[in-house]
Formats: C-alpha cells, structure tokens, sequence
C-alpha cells in the first residue's frame, strides 16, 4: 500500500507501515494495530487451538486451516468496523462533539437530592441534626 491511495483518516503513518507485523500487512489492517504478540496468538495460536482440537477429535482436520481463517476474518471485520466508527464521529459536529464531552465530565461536589415523602414510607428525614436524648433522671 502506496501512501498515495491511503486515506487521510488512516492511523498508520506510511513510514511506520514497513515495521508492522506481516499478519497486521497482509490483512491491509488499518485501524486495528495488532502488535507482534498479538498477531502470533492470531495466527499461531488459531493453528494451535485447531490442531488441539483435532487431536481430542473434536473437529475435523480442516479446523487447522479453517479456524485461522476464520480468525483473520474477524479481525478484519472488526478494522471495518473501526474505520465506519472513525468516519461516523468525524461527522459529528464540533458543537455537539463539546457538548458531549461537557455531559461526560464528572462533577465534583455534593449535590442536594430531594426526598419524596412517599419514597421511603415510615422513616423521617431530615436535614437538620438531631441532638442526643437528654435521660430523665441523672442517675440512670
């Protein structure tokens, strides 16, 4: 892949595109960014559990080269996905996108919540603090 015909939104820099995984190269990942651990457990790791499966004779023998197709299919839906994900929020506008991040935010502070009488039936609330019972007699 040419820097040329790469899209604008891609997050893998051209010059840093050499350095990737060849499993990550080969499925022409874009917005997913699988490391080298990652893409051998893809990989290896499908053929492995395949072959694991086979011998327990739990799956035929085509497993053990269905299932890592299977896999990079699935990762490569989900780079799709990722890239539908990335176009959608870049049409949001920066208005709204504010206006979000202002909701997200939390606050910090006490807030006032006000009672329904009818919420907890039979228990006074109240705001103002109560002294302790005074005993009658001293001598208690």
């Amino acid at each position: 892949m040419t820097g040329a015909n790469r899209p604008a939104w891609a997050t893998i820099p051209v010059d840093e595109e050499r350095y990737r995984p060849l499993y990550a190269r080969l499925l022409g990942l874009r917005f997913v960014n699988p490391g080298g651990v990652l893409c051998f457990l893809f990989f290896e790791g499908a053929i492995a559990l395949a072959v694991l499966l086979a011998l327990a004779e739990l799956v035929s023998w085509w497993a053990v080269l269905v299932l890592p197709v299977v896999v990079a299919a699935m990762v490569k839906l989900n780079d799709m996905v990722a890239a539908i994900v990335v176009r959608s929020a870049a049409l949001v506008p920066e208005q709204e996108r504010d206006r979000f991040r202002r909701q997200m935010e939390p606050v910090v502070g006490r807030a006032r919540v006000e009672w329904v009488s009818h919420s907890v039936p039979g228990v006074v609330i109240t705001a103002d603090q109560v002294p302790p019972p005074r005993r009658a007699n001293p001598s208690d």
